[in-house]
């Protein structure tokens, strides 16, 4: 049976042209020219992988792509952005919405192809190997924390028993705590490494964010805000001329079922329980100076 392909584009002339290309190599290819029938169209037919373009006229296909990849149904469908938006930033935002691959106009043929040769693969590799014992990756810029942080989604849709509403929750923290990770436990020193380590077994998902600066005192935070004055800190920020903020670790506690740093404060474990194993939750200690 010919697998299944999806273009999303306004031009007509390019769609046709998109089109044209994935029938040539086996595809059966469908073409939208608007994007709000997108979503529910892939709800029905799976296909095998979506060109999305992102100027679309009667809804963002940013937003597209993140309804997509928060549904369990489809999450594993690869999506392509292949758009003109071509600034670092439109990038970034495409990876932190979950795009599995960014193609900027004018791309060749032979892009195009290996695009969607590398989605395909992932998918395949996703749905082969599992998450048996623990997986680490290493990563040193935000923007390849994203791209890592889409596989872990995925795996948490396809491997565990959390709900979507737990997923969702433990991508923000994960998302969140990595940030500071990179930004605050490394100083944006890109040379520096941050290693994630996940693991998912019958009653939980755990989660280690290391990074290789020096760390700091997970008791004395008073840049952070903290349970009892969540916002007494940032008088103390702006004297010191820190940008407003310091609410991740205090909104990440609450995301999870457990959240504890190790006493030089580089390593962070989360750990998120599947509803039917849920404890009761105890306060850590240490939870009001975090914040």
């Amino acid at each position: 049976m010919a697998r299944k392909a999806l273009i999303v584009e306004d031009e007509r002339d390019t769609g046709e042209l998109l089109a044209e290309i994935l029938r040539r190599r086996g595809f059966e290819a469908t073409l939208l020219l608007e994007g709000k029938p997108a979503v529910p169209w892939i709800r029905s037919h799976l296909p095998d992988v979506v060109l999305l373009d992102l100027m679309l006229p009667d809804r963002d296909g940013y937003q597209i792509c993140e309804d997509l990849k928060l549904d369990r149904q489809t999450n594993l469908i690869p999506i392509i952005m292949v758009t003109a938006r071509d600034l670092p930033q439109d990038r970034l935002h495409g990876l932190q919405v979950g795009a599995n691959a960014y193609l900027t106009k004018p791309f060749t043929v032979e892009q195009l192809e290996s695009a969607i040769h590398d989605v395909l693969i992932w998918r395949e590799d996703l749905v082969r190997s599992g998450t048996e014992g623990e997986i680490h990756f290493e990563l040193n810029s935000a923007l390849q924390y994203l791209e890592e942080l889409n596989h872990l989604l995925a795996s948490l849709f396809l491997f565990s028993g959390l709900t979507e509403q737990q997923v969702r929750e433990l991508m923000m923290a994960v998302r969140e705590l990595g940030s500071n990770a990179i930004e605050w436990g490394n100083q944006k020193q890109f040379q520096r490494i941050v290693t994630v380590t996940y693991r998912i077994d019958s009653a939980k998902v755990t989660i280690v964010i290391r990074d290789t600066g020096t760390g700091f005192d997970p008791r004395n935070l008073p840049h952070a805000a903290r349970l009892e004055d969540p916002v007494g800190h940032l008088t103390l920020r702006e004297t010191l001329g820190i940008r407003e903020g310091g609410f991740g670790i205090l909104m990440a506690r609450g995301l999870v079922d457990e959240l504890t740093y190790n006493d030089a404060g580089n390593e962070v474990r989360l750990v998120k329980y599947f509803a039917a194993q849920v404890p009761e939750r105890q306060l850590d200690p240490s939870a009001k100076e975090l914040g």
